[in-house]
């Protein structure tokens, strides 16, 4: 069975359309003639913090938000510190038209528990508040894995494609439902924008997942029978993504990777 990671080609500037129409942070945006406020989840740490210092030097932006649970080391952003699970957020978010959401606990050692109600109870409240603010658009940061590996599956397999992903206690199974909760957003608060980010398997500096855990070993393991393909992200690359989705470049439901894919033989 091949990894929903080598099933997902199309690139970003094929797979991501330009935001269709202005909404309602985007009509006020053009109307004051500059970028939008920007607030970032998880600034402090890991691709939040990567996110927030590209965002605070980019032109595309007006101003950054950083919002975590304690103040991180990034300059000439505003911090505001507060748990993203506690609905006191809401009031964080005054000024601000763009909330990205990378407040994750994608660790593999985390008790899968605590990491679920962590991961779902942090999207629900991020999507809540920032409808309660009067937020224009939310970026949420799923996976490519809610594609689902199945031995059917066409490669490439196009982001349009069903989530066919097994709802299991594992990090796929947050990530879906994540994915419902920006549905279940779209049609319940229809002034805010829902934009979906499906990274393929996530590599660079300080990324530790069960994939790159899996290149640890002394050798791969595949399935007998089966010959997966690989494809990955760098993590420059999904700041790269988020910065446009937070500039409102790109918008929708997309997925981010490399162009093509490797054969089992070329990653071993």
């Amino acid at each position: 069975m091949s990894t929903p990671e080598g099933q997902v080609r199309r690139r970003l500037s094929r797979a991501a359309a330009p935001a269709a129409g202005p909404g309602r942070a985007e009509a006020g945006l053009a109307a004051r003639g500059r970028g939008p406020v920007v607030a970032v989840t998880g600034a402090a740490r890991g691709l939040g913090h990567a996110l927030t210092v590209r965002l605070a030097s980019s032109a595309r932006v007006a101003r950054v938000v950083a919002i975590d649970d304690h103040r991180g080391d990034v300059t000439g952003v505003t911090w505001r510190v507060v748990d993203v699970r506690d609905p006191a957020l809401a009031g964080r978010l005054a000024g601000v038209d763009v909330v990205v959401h990378t407040d994750l606990d994608m660790a593999p050692d985390s008790d899968f528990r605590a990491r679920r109600a962590f991961n779902v109870r942090g999207a629900q409240t991020v999507l809540t508040a920032a409808a309660a603010g009067r937020v224009g658009r939310v970026v949420l940061v799923t996976s490519s894995m809610v594609y689902g590996a199945r031995p059917d599956n066409p490669v490439p397999l196009d982001e349009a494609a069903p989530l066919g992903a097994d709802p299991d206690g594992g990090v796929v199974g947050d990530m879906l439902e994540i994915e419902q909760l920006a549905h279940r957003s779209a049609r319940t608060h229809l002034g805010m924008a829902v934009t979906v980010v499906r990274p393929a398997a996530l590599v660079g500096e300080g990324v530790e997942t069960m994939v790159t855990r899996h290149f640890e070993a002394p050798r791969l393991l595949t399935v007998k029978g089966c010959a997966p393909r690989w494809q990955f992200c760098h993590s420059d690359d999904l700041v790269s993504a988020l910065e446009l989705a937070a500039a409102g470049v790109v918008s929708g439901e997309f997925a981010v990777g490399c162009d093509g894919w490797l054969e089992q033989e070329e990653v071993a």
